[in-house]
């Protein structure tokens, strides 16, 4: 394992991140989440990342329990506060400074744990005042229940805004959580200059795609039985914008490139964010132990010129750049 500094500060993570989003609490049952975590942290990973609303709460417990015993000065630990929670009621979402105290103690707890090292908001909230959200960040952190504050899927503008405060207030933001990979660049543009500019840094989410650049949806053919194509839960929905036979032919095409190095697709994806110099580390998930441990032999792959510029040209204009989309996955109204 290899580990990066978390934008401007000194806190360092693993270059590939398990995450639980859409497994743990859902897809996978206990035992077999507890067994990737377990793998994760053979394989060196030191970072963990979760949110409430994975699962309605019980991933961050089915992460907890899995974690219970290990050395936590030797973890990571990321979780992320914003969309509804519990019985979802009129305060249960949101950044007011109700919810996030709220909901920063319900993850602690569930966790079982005395501090996460990375508070996020996991979306912009348009209906609280920022300086609201951003102070109570700021007194999660004095209080000692956070040790860095960073946000996900925020704008430009809004990084800049909150980085604004978050700095008179002492707590500087480091972070940012965007959706990234080699088919879905719209950060590239905005976000990253803006982050660079800031002293953020990124935790990309969904580096695979949803496993679409793993290569094993073929186009024309039925989707894998078991896949999350076929996940009622919300894999299907999540994966849906990919799946079409233009997108996925040029997907197929990238296998001689991973070929030619010797890797998997996955790892060749994985690598690639990771070339992203703005890029901290990739969030990987699985649902079972081999899944992990072969996405840990990313780290340390170079991608020189000439592989990235093949990849862009395979890819071609199947590739999605508008900036535009980050502001639209905040929703307009506060969620309930």
């Amino acid at each position: 394992m290899q580990f990066r500094y978390l934008g401007n500060s000194g806190l360092k993570i693993s270059e590939i991140i398990y995450g639980n989003w859409l497994t743990h609490g859902s897809q996978v049952e206990n035992d077999a989440a507890k067994a990737c975590v377990r793998a994760a942290l053979d394989a060196g990973i030191t970072s963990f990342d979760t949110a409430d609303v994975y699962a309605n709460t019980a991933a961050e417990s089915v992460l907890g329990e899995a974690l219970a015993g290990e050395r936590r000065e030797s973890l990571e630990i990321f979780t992320k506060v914003y969309w509804p929670t519990g019985p979802k009621g009129h305060n249960d979402a949101g950044l007011s400074r109700k919810h996030i105290m709220e909901s920063i103690n319900g993850s602690l707890r569930r966790l079982k744990t005395d501090y996460v090292d990375l508070y996020q908001a996991h979306r912009y909230d348009i209906e609280t005042p920022l300086e609201e959200t951003m102070q109570a960040f700021a007194d999660v952190v004095r209080q000692g229940k956070a040790l860095y504050i960073g946000v996900s899927e925020w704008t430009a503008d809004q990084i800049r805004a909150g980085q604004a405060i978050a700095r008179e207030l002492g707590v500087p933001l480091i972070s940012n959580q965007p959706q990234y990979s080699m088919l879905w660049r719209v950060i590239e543009g905005e976000v990253v200059p803006a982050c660079r500019e800031q002293g953020l840094s990124q935790i990309v989410w969904s580096p695979i795609a949803q496993g679409v650049l793993t290569g094993k949806y073929l186009p024309g053919q039925p989707v894998p039985a078991g896949s999350r194509a076929t996940d009622a839960k919300g894999g299907a929905q999540t994966i849906a914008r990919f799946m079409n036979d233009d997108l996925l032919t040029r997907v197929q095409n990238l296998k001689p490139i991973a070929d030619e190095l010797g890797i998997t697709m996955a790892q060749l994806a994985i690598a690639w964010v990771l070339s992203n110099d703005n890029v901290a580390g990739a969030i990987v998930g699985a649902s079972r132990p081999e899944q992990v441990t072969s996405n840990v032999a990313a780290v340390g792959v170079t991608l020189d010129d000439s592989v990235l510029a093949a990849i862009d040209s395979t890819l071609g204009d199947i590739v999605q750049r508008d900036p535009s989309l980050t502001a639209k996955s905040s929703p307009a109204t506060r969620p309930a």
